[in-house]
Order: C-alpha cells, then sequence, then structure tokens
C-alpha cells in the first residue's frame, strides 16, 4: 500500500505537469506570428487580404477540426490524441518555416489542426482526471496559457532582430511543443480503455440538440468571436485615436497579459459559489463597458484593455469551466468543447474580417465598437443561463 501512493501521486504531478506544457502550446505557437506579420508580408510581397487569411487560417482550422476531436478521442484515447496534437503543431511550425508562400500557408493550417485538438480533449482530460477540481485546473491552464502566448509575442521580434530572421524567431516556437511532448511521454501507457459502443456516440450526437449546450456554446463562441476582433484591430483603433505604433503595440501586449490574470482569481470565487449566473454575467458586461469605453473615452485606452483582457479571460476560463461542470461524463465533456469550439472559432474567423469591411464602409470604429458591446451583452446573457447549477441531459 505504501508503494501504491507514492505512484499515484508521481503519476499526478506528471499529469499535471504535461498538461500545463500542453497549454502553451495553444496560443503562443498561433498569436507568436502576429508581431512578424509585416516582415512575413514584405518578403513574400503578400496583400494585406493574404496577410489576414494567417489570422482567419487556424481560426478556421479549429472551427472545422473541432467536432471530430471527440470521436479521435474515442478511437485512440485521449493521451494518444494529445500525442498527435503536439506532432502536428511541431510538423506546422517546421514546415512554416520554410521559403515558399505555399509551406508558409500549410504550416499555419496545420498548426491549427493540432490546437483544435488540444483546445477540445483538455477540457474533457480534466473532466475525467481531476473532476473535483475542474475550476481550479481549468484556470491554472488559461493562466499558463497566456503567460506563454505573453511570453512569446514578447520574443519572436527580438530573436528575429538578432540574426535568426523571422522564419527563425517562429522555428524557435517549436521548443514549447517539443517540451510537452516529452512531458507527456510517461502518459502513453497510463490510457485509459475506450469504448466504441453506439449509445456512447449517439450520447455525443445528441448534444447539440441540448439547450444547455447551445447556451455553453454561445458564451464561449461570443467572447472568442469579439476577442479576436478586438486583439486584431486594437492597434488600428487606438492608432485611428491619436496612438503611436509603440503606445499601441505596448497596449496590444498589455491585453494578452491580462487576459492570464482571471485564472488566478476567477478559480478562487468559483470555489465559494454553488452557480455561476452572477459572475458570469458581471465578466461579459465588462467586455461591454469596455468597447463602449473605446468609443467615448479612448484618452483612458489603459484602463479599457485592462478591462476587455480580464473580462474576456474570465469569460473563456468560466466558458471552459462549464464544459466540465455541465457535463456528466468526460466523452460528453469532450463532445460539448468539440461543439463549443467548432461554433466559436467559425464566428472568430468571420468577425475580424466583417469588422474590417464595416469600417471601410463607415470610415471609423464606432460601428464595430457598439457591435462588440451588443454582442457582449448578448453574451451576458447566455452566461446568466448557462451559469446554472444543472448537467446536460441527451437522450
Amino acid at each position: 500500500m505504501s508503494s501504491v501512493l507514492p505512484d499515484s501521486g508521481r503519476r499526478s504531478i506528471l499529469l499535471i505537469a504535461g498538461i500545463m506544457m500542453i497549454a502553451t502550446t495553444l496560443r503562443v505557437t498561433f498569436t507568436g506570428a502576429a508581431p512578424l506579420l509585416d516582415a512575413i508580408r514584405a518578403e513574400y510581397g503578400l496583400t494585406t487580404a493574404q496577410t489576414g487569411l494567417l489570422t482567419t487560417l487556424p481560426l478556421l482550422a479549429f472551427g472545422l477540426i473541432s467536432p471530430l476531436a471527440a470521436g479521435v478521442a474515442r478511437r485512440f484515447g485521449m493521451e494518444r490524441s494529445l500525442f498527435a496534437a503536439m506532432l502536428l503543431i511541431c510538423a506546422g511550425i517546421a514546415i512554416r518555416s520554410l521559403p515558399s508562400p505555399l509551406f508558409l500557408f500549410t504550416g499555419t493550417a496545420i498548426i491549427g489542426c493540432g490546437i483544435a485538438l488540444g483546445n477540445v480533449l483538455l477540457p474533457g482530460l480534466i473532466k475525467r482526471d481531476f473532476s473535483q477540481h475542474v475550476a481550479k485546473m481549468t484556470g491554472a491552464y488559461s493562466l499558463t496559457m497566456g503567460g506563454a502566448a505573453a511570453l512569446g509575442s514578447a520574443l519572436v521580434v527580438p530573436l528575429a532582430l538578432s540574426g535568426f530572421g523571422w522564419r527563425g524567431a517562429l522555428l524557435m516556437l517549436m521548443v514549447f511543443p517539443l517540451l510537452a511532448f516529452l512531458l507527456w511521454l510517461p502518459q502513453w501507457r497510463q490510457q485509459q480503455p475506450v469504448s466504441l459502443t453506439s449509445s456512447r456516440m449517439q450520447h455525443s450526437r445528441g448534444i447539440w440538440r441540448s439547450a444547455l449546450a447551445w447556451q455553453v456554446t454561445l458564451f464561449l463562441g461570443i467572447n472568442s468571436l469579439i476577442y479576436y476582433v478586438i486583439i486584431g484591430w486594437l492597434p488600428a483603433i487606438l492608432i485611428g485615436q491619436g496612438y503611436s505604433e509603440a503606445q499601441a503595440g505596448s497596449l496590444h501586449g498589455l491585453l494578452q497579459l491580462a487576459t492570464a490574470v482571471p485564472g488566478l482569481a476567477i478559480p478562487l470565487i468559483l470555489h465559494k459559489l454553488r452557480d455561476q449566473r452572477g459572475i458570469a454575467a458581471l465578466v461579459a458586461l465588462l467586455c461591454a463597458v469596455s468597447a463602449a469605453g473605446y468609443w467615448f473615452f479612448p484618452q483612458s485606452a489603459v484602463l479599457w484593455t485592462l478591462l476587455f483582457g480580464f473580462g474576456s479571460g474570465a469569460t473563456m476560463i468560466l466558458g471552459l469551466t462549464f464544459i466540465g461542470l455541465r457535463a456528466c461524463s468526460a466523452h460528453q465533456a469532450a463532445a460539448l468543447s468539440g461543439m463549443a469550439q467548432a461554433v466559436g472559432y467559425l464566428l472568430a474567423a468571420c468577425g475580424p474580417p466583417l469588422m474590417g469591411k464595416i469600417h471601410d464602409a463607415s470610415g471609423d470604429w464606432h460601428v464595430p465598437l457598439l457591435a462588440c458591446a451588443v454582442l457582449s451583452i448578448a453574451m451576458a446573457v447566455f452566461g446568466a443561463l448557462a451559469g446554472r447549477e444543472r448537467e446536460i441531459n441527451v437522450n
């Protein structure tokens, strides 16, 4: 008996370390390219639309691959599916760094496929192995994901300028998935048996008919749309309001740091709440207030950036936590995660170009900011519905 406990504790530590390292790969390998887009565009002579595709292509991959992830996990197991995700991300980073626009876009799409698998399967894995600590684990991996993204964004430009070039700087991001792959190796033999019964598969398909599942999905999905609109256009919004490029870039980095902060605070608050209706509505309304603030009081952009980052980051953590809390099993959690992220990222892929076209038609950012504020209010309504203490029941 004495030997079993140390082994169990050691496996838990390795499992948590692996989860956190996988979390580092799920944003940095995608957002890390953003500071280098001007250099990439200049070298390949890309148009603005083609350069924008480097941002929307992974989001489209997220939306298309996410519904398939639960089936992949049923077939191969969550552990081995996460191995495949890390391998895809590594392969995508390597291909993206080869000297050709075709490789650039192909590698970016492959990275998106790997991230999609990881995005969907981590909430299901947490539901399965840490069912009593869903909020704490979700907060921890969200904090890790945001921190890694901020670190990557801060490092890629200095790396590129120090002689590595933009290709070398992006290639260096492979450190994250390689470390995750190594830390995840002990889980290869630990995977639990996977049942492929038709009842379980029907149970997962039925998730699309659940009102509660749609409430969770739209809470997460609208947040994804608004987040990628703001993260994509914030520098342009600020420059249009009189800020310098350097100031706009600094606030863009501050936004990513602010999204990581709720990973510390939200799990502590959730631990004391029986349901999450109030806090879900509150953090969504922070996004509405900040979107309106950028319009009416642009001189306080630092405040609105902090508010939006905290509100959006908290909404994401709550939405991911809802996946674990509202699902009745790990496989249902993976299916709900796939549904939420498919819808969310397809919305997110449409958001930035749509808001850009609205800006071009109107001549300013007022209408896009108003749209973000209204959508945030709708997100608050869905959050209040999704925050009720209940589980999804599908036949």
